[in-house]
């Protein structure tokens, strides 16, 4: 391929490369979705999203109090006592003490969500497939290669990167800290852009210094290479433009660079502040993946969980102070996500494995204040499969983000997402209230599962204040769908149902009830 045929082809599947302050940015470029972002945010609303890599464990972070002697006989080497719990002012809910910071900032201060148990039907339990479906939004046995903000690319900027930056849009429509690529911001051909991890390379840049390569003639063609890319790399001097203008005020930020988030997110409010119309932001913090040494064995309040929740929790503190002393708070949301949670038992090796669902956080001046869901439910006696059972599709939270956030129509919602998911009011411009949620998800129940333990047979009591179709299934401890008795209508009132539990193995099941809107679970143990 001739020289200047390789850079074109380079340049249409590559992200623009850019560092600031010693950390990576990827420069993200026009997708369908973030021109609709860009286009409805002419009020400048931000997303800032908060990747949790490796499997968050939930029940240490987001703690339920109600169901805290179960959790003490599943994981009696990783719990720790209930008086070192963060007390909250939402009833049975508590938080890991390493939260100290972000529950004064946020979650007391009424700037934070919880939204219980979110996940997807089907977990997969393995990193990368995992967090594929999270990026990508797909069903659980669904390969999907592009990403929920990048799918229509292709069909409506069939020519880009040609005209872009414009007076209309003259930043970068997303931005990542770090050096991977996501899925997330993924055409349905190319990756639209390339990672630069070495920390000079912004400097390099706006100096116009191509850096120093070897004598050889593969030493040219990447002198050649960068110095096109510093004549051509106009997001490069925006976002110069945009650090050099913009400042942090916050003196929070947490010092230290071994988890570095802060850094991450004290970089994003520099370029907020800066006038960078960037409507979508991308940080991360490593390190969850605790399947040994989670907590420190002679003070569980202390090791490497802790010191994650301590770092999280102060990170985001300071960047809500540092939005908020900019005068900028009341235009940026954030939202934390991880790929999966951990099992309900921790193991022998004072950890915990991969999981099923988990609590999600999202923050900001525009969010609804309190928890979106129950508690989840422990067994009585647990199995290593145990798992906590899916509350909430992961979509649903993408959905309130786009309709309720980002001000986008049902229609486009769907044609992102593939599908109608009902929407959860994590956001004030959401019709409904919390606490209208929390009596509306009341309207199902179910009120009793007898005998349980069960041998073959179980009755199930369950209630409708709503009517309408109801669906009643079982799963096993990971999650897999094991039986669908029913999906049909159901008349206001109580109503009874016989489960045939014959052939089944042993063990700890979960029976799901679920509306159009709410699921309602119950551990069933089989004998």
């Amino acid at each position: 391929m001739k020289r200047r045929s390789f850079i074109k082809a380079a340049a249409a599947s590559t992200v623009l490369p850019v560092s600031l302050n010693g950390m990576g940015l990827k420069s993200f470029q026009e997708s369908a979705l973030l021109t609709a972002l860009g286009k409805r945010s002419s009020n400048g609303k931000v997303l800032v999203l908060v990747q949790l890599n490796g499997g968050n464990d939930g029940l240490n972070t987001i703690i339920p109090l109600d169901q805290y002697s179960k959790l003490t006989k599943a994981r009696s080497n990783v719990i720790m006592d209930e008086t070192k719990v963060i007390k909250t002012w939402v009833d049975k809910v508590g938080l890991h003490p390493g939260l100290a910071a972000l529950n004064n900032k946020l979650f007391a201060a009424k700037k934070m969500s919880i939204v219980q148990s979110v996940g997807y039907p089907q977990p997969n339990f393995s990193h990368f497939r995992s967090t594929d479906i999270w990026m990508s939004a797909s069903d659980s046995n669904t390969v999907v290669t592009t990403g929920w903000m990048g799918r229509y690319l292709d069909k409506q900027y069939s020519g880009f990167p040609t005209g872009y930056p414009n007076a209309n849009m003259p930043d970068p429509l997303a931005i990542q800290i770090g050096p991977l690529v996501s899925l997330n911001f993924m055409g349905s051909n190319t990756n639209m852009g390339m990672a630069i991890t070495d920390p000079s390379t912004f400097y390099n840049l706006v100096d116009n210094n191509a850096g120093s390569v070897p004598s050889t003639p593969a030493g040219d063609e990447l002198a050649y290479i960068r110095l096109l890319a510093q004549q051509t790399n106009k997001y490069a001097t925006v976002i110069k433009a945009a650090a050099a203008k913009g400042s942090n005020k916050s003196t929070l930020y947490p010092s230290g660079t071994r988890m570095n988030l802060g850094e991450q997110l004290k970089i994003v409010a520099k370029l907020i502040s800066g006038g960078l119309k960037t409507p979508v932001y991308m940080v991360s913090l490593g390190g969850f993946d605790t399947h040994s040494a989670q907590v420190d064995s002679t003070d569980t309040t202390k090791g490497s969980h802790a010191d994650l929740m301590t770092h999280l929790s102060q990170s985001i503190a300071a960047f809500q102070d540092d939005l908020e002393l900019l005068g900028v708070s009341d235009k940026v949301a954030g939202m934390t996500f991880s790929e999966f949670g951990r099992r309900v038992q921790s193991n022998a090796s004072v950890g915990t494995d991969h999981g099923a669902a988990a609590p999600l956080m999202v923050f900001g001046d525009g969010v609804q204040p309190g928890v979106i869901g129950n508690n989840p439910s422990i067994p009585t006696t647990t199995t290593v499969n145990d798992n906590v059972p899916m509350q909430f599709d992961f979509r649903q939270v993408y959905a309130s983000v786009l309709k309720d956030w980002f001000e986008l129509s049902s229609v486009e919602v769907k044609s992102i997402l593939g599908a109608d998911f009902n929407t959860l009011p994590i956001f004030k411009n959401n019709s409904a209230s919390i606490e209208d949620f929390a009596d509306f998800m009341t309207q199902i129940s179910i009120s009793n599962v007898y005998p349980n333990p069960a041998v073959d047979h179980s009755i199930v009591q369950f209630r409708t204040d709503g009517g309408g179709k109801l669906k009643l299934r079982l799963f096993d401890p990971l999650g897999n769908l094991v039986q669908e008795y029913f999906d049909e209508d159901f008349s206001v009132g109580t109503h009874e149902y016989k489960l045939d539990l014959r052939g089944l193995k042993p063990g700890n099941y979960i029976l799901q009830l679920r509306s159009n809107v709410k699921s309602e679970t119950q551990v069933l143990q089989k004998l």
